[in-house]
């Protein structure tokens, strides 16, 4: 089966997924669509494909549309798409409010069709190698889940627009829903609102009113790990995801994209201490190794299968082209997109101490999210640039 394939949305993250789509052997691109004339002819002429400017003309003879238009029309894109049995990519944020996401779940199961988001950091190759460990059970009862992303963009700079300055946050809460996805897919969501707890501060004085430029939330996941999202800007980046189970822990470093097992008592002598460094160095060798392994195959191999292993995009358009031919499940459920959105609601909440304890006005969240799709140095890239 071809799925037949446009995207709405020409923008800068437009490239990902019309590039994906246009190397994806089992895809057909079929059209790029956007309400600015002359941004999807321009586009149409890059990847030598057809303009439209109404993505709803498309929709009869599509089995696949990707969404990269601004969050607020997300969500009726998809519904209409959905409607028409047409399977949906949504970038991320999936919608602007949590109670949107949920609709989605329930018009994707009344007309049996599929809708995913794009969370790549998910598909980095060492968290995809962490998650398959977890999911093979090598890690025992996964204890906790602890995820730091220090080193992001400050709230007054500005890399996406100066319309990020209408969000509480700025430009550092645009970058929140990477990290607190990422501790979502790796140690499963919460069961109950209830369940979340979040703190931020304001570290800084701007010129701008920002209300945080730290945040940290928590909660229980459904199979009782404790799981901690640490987000920091101002500070030397780092991206680490440390995971602890019964039997075996792991630690994830997503700039040099290695995976370190920790699987004995490192305390019990001198030199077993002694041996954990020796054993980290390794870890980092053979790492950096089959970095570079994936990076010279990438450059000699163009091949489908070597992108889908280097490309996190394109991992999540091959697994959908699965889950759209009935074999699979989609890579990332609307559920893991909700409790994304359901965490950033509850950072706002704590970053406004007059609302504490209440819930997330929709309306008020809709006049402080995204004025245009982000575009960050991670949606333009696959993997981190050291690979």
């Amino acid at each position: 089966m071809v799925v037949r394939t446009a995207v709405v949305g020409a923008g800068t993250v437009s490239r990902a997924h019309l590039a994906g789509a246009q190397n994806n052997p089992d895809m057909e691109l079929v059209a790029v669509c956007d309400l600015d004339e002359e941004l999807a002819r321009e586009r149409a002429r890059e990847f030598g494909t057809m303009a439209v400017t109404d993505f709803t003309e498309l929709l009869d003879e599509l089995d696949c549309l990707h969404v990269c238009t601004p969050v607020q029309t997300h969500f009726e894109i998809a519904r209409q798409a959905i409607e028409a049995g047409v399977g949906v990519i949504i970038e991320k944020p999936a919608t602007v409010t949590a109670e949107e996401v949920e609709q989605l779940q329930t018009l994707s199961r009344e007309h049996d069709t599929p809708v995913t988001v794009i969370h790549n950091h998910l598909f980095y190759p060492a968290v995809r190698k962490a998650r398959e460990l977890i999911d093979a059970g090598e890690l025992g009862h996964v204890k906790s889940v602890d995820t730091l992303y220090a080193g992001l963009t400050p709230p007054d700079q500005v890399n996406r627009g100066s319309w990020v300055f209408e969000l509480p946050g700025g430009e550092f809460e645009e970058g929140l829903p990477h990290p607190i996805y990422s501790v979502l897919g790796i140690g499963g969501w919460p069961e109950r609102d209830e369940d979340i707890s979040a703190q931020t501060v304001l570290s800084t004085n701007y010129e701008e009113d920002f209300e945080y430029d730290q945040a940290q939330a928590q909660y229980v996941s459904a199979e009782g790990a404790l799981c901690n999202v640490t987000m920091l800007s101002g500070t030397l980046p780092q991206r680490l995801h440390v995971i602890t189970g019964s039997e075996k822990s792991l630690i994830v470093d997503e700039i040099n994209q290695s995976l370190y097992e920790v699987d004995e008592d490192y305390t019990s002598s001198v030199i077993a201490r002694s041996k954990k460094s020796l054993d980290v160095s390794l870890a980092q060798a053979s790492s950096t190794l089959e970095n570079v392994k994936a990076v010279a195959t990438s450059r000699f191999d163009d091949s489908w299968e070597s992108e889908t292993k280097t490309n996190s995009h394109c991992a999540i358009f091959d697994e959908f082209v699965d889950a759209i031919e009935g074999d699979a499940e989609v890579p990332v459920p609307l559920e893991q997109s909700k409790w994304t959105i359901r965490i950033m609601e509850t950072i706002r909440d704590a970053a406004r101490p007059s609302r504490e304890g209440s819930a997330a006005d929709p309306s008020e969240a809709a006049d402080t999210v995204l004025a245009e799709e982000p575009v960050t140095p991670d949606d333009e890239e696959s993997v981190p640039a050291d690979l």
